[in-house]
């Protein structure tokens, strides 16, 4: 598929490291001969693994898999805390960590494993009073960040090795959680716990969402052919599925209401006979009703 012929649809990137969201956007426009192009949830420019982004009108999807959950491997190392709570932020304090013991490490990770309050890093692309909080850091600003509510459904422990002569400690990790959780957080935190400071210093992505790393190409790879799921795949992978009627399609199509659907408490992807994505219904007032409308026939 060469530039000028993308339809609709999201590709599934493999980030590389050093590169921002941003700048993956930017390649794949070039690619994809478009300028609607957009993404599901940023990766900090040190992460690498599975960026989703979505092409023309698969950018209506995004909203939907901004919220799923994603899943990471990343490496936490005790004993340093940084300014921006990772490896790319000068280290701001710590404590020598060779008498933390594994069963230590162990219980404070069960600690940070469920339902908790997470205060995200200061160094951050939120917004205070209309300003990137990092921008706001790294101006030499002091930012406290409320708490929020995120759930780590998974925090799973895979190797604990000592470093520089048994000084720090670095544990190698897979945590899956809710949308919203920031994992340099995680890594702080569990110093934090742990008395003697803590911060990332390696970060994968490897899946958001149904969309996993063995999915995922690298730019090199989409340079050479550019692989793109059609927005009927996607519709199929991310929500409960109806097979719509003609006279359904027709109703769908121009934003009436048909009858309710059977999954009462998301949206489901509505598909006409032939297979296509016609819309995203959702049960409101005793009707299935429209959230969203794709012109049936996969047309631009």
């Amino acid at each position: 598929m060469n530039a000028g012929q993308v339809h609709s649809g999201l590709i599934i990137v493999d980030k590389p490291q050093g590169w921002t969201s941003h700048d993956v956007v930017g390649r794949l426009r070039r690619l994809a001969g478009t300028r609607k192009v957009g993404h599901a949830g940023t990766l900090d420019p040190m992460a690498t693994g599975v960026l989703v982004v979505g092409i023309n009108r698969a950018t209506r999807l995004l909203t939907f898999i901004v919220g799923t959950t994603k899943t990471y491997t990343a490496t936490i190392r005790l004993g340093q805390s940084t300014l921006t709570d990772d490896a790319e932020g000068e280290v701001t304090g710590g404590s020598i960590a060779a008498a933390v013991t594994e069963e230590e490490i162990r219980a404070a990770v069960a600690a940070l494993t469920g339902g908790i309050q997470q205060v995200p890093s200061s160094v951050s692309a939120i917004k205070v009073k209309g300003e990137r909080s990092y921008a706001r850091v790294r101006s030499g600003e002091e930012v406290h960040l409320p708490a929020r509510p995120v759930t780590i459904h998974r925090f799973d422990i895979h190797a604990i090795r000592r470093v520089s002569n048994g000084r720090l400690q670095d544990i190698d990790v897979t945590v899956e959680c809710s949308s919203g959780t920031y994992i340099r957080a995680l890594a702080r935190d569990l110093g934090a716990a742990l008395g003697v400071g803590g911060h990332l210093t390696a970060l994968r992505r490897t899946q958001v969402g149904p969309y996993t790393i063995g999915q995922a190409r690298t730019l090199e790879q989409l340079a050479e052919e550019l692989e793109v799921l059609s927005l009927d795949d996607a519709g199929r992978a991310l929500f409960p599925v109806r097979e719509l009627s003609d006279t359904e399609t027709a109703d769908v199509s121009h934003g009436r209401k048909v009858a309710p659907n059977t999954d009462p408490d998301e949206p489901v992807a509505a598909f006409a006979p032939d297979g296509t994505l016609v819309a995203l219904l959702e049960n409101r007032g005793g009707a299935a009703r429209t959230v969203l409308v794709f012109a049936p026939g996969g047309k631009e």
